[in-house]
């Protein structure tokens, strides 16, 4: 049974950087469509960004976080990566990286409605002077 494990997340400063990384081990996580989500507290999860499987390649984005993140992915070292720029306190949540059977070999669902299957380890990301 595979798993992910998602990292990289810390406190940095208001207009700050940060790169998460989802790291899959035990399966063929290129294979995948990957998505990022966040929860802040007292707040519903919010679906962040997702990136296609390598056969796909498409990405999306929320409103919020189009043209500060930049979701990428590079198979030899099985990673799908999350680079967090101009970073704002509302980015403030618990970060994880998401999928599901179904999503091999596709693009990405619509975060609102799709039910992943499989999440990583949360990584924390805090924005704050």
């Amino acid at each position: 049974r595979g798993s992910a494990a998602g990292v990289g997340g810390g406190l940095v400063q208001p207009g700050g950087s940060l790169r998460l990384s989802c790291e899959g081990s035990g399966f063929s996580l290129e294979n995948f469509a990957i998505a990022w989500f966040r929860q802040a507290p007292g707040k519903e999860r919010e679906g962040v960004s997702c990136i296609g499987s390598s056969t796909d390649g498409n990405t999306m984005y929320v409103d919020s976080v189009r043209g500060r993140f930049t979701i990428s992915r590079d198979n030899a070292k099985k990673a799908v990566y999350l680079q967090m720029s101009n970073l704002k306190p509302e980015d403030t949540a618990q970060y994880y990286c998401a999928t599901a059977l179904s999503l091999w070999n596709r693009g990405c669902p619509n975060l609102r409605h799709y039910r992943m299957e499989y999440w990583g380890t949360g990584t924390q990301v805090t924005v704050s002077s």
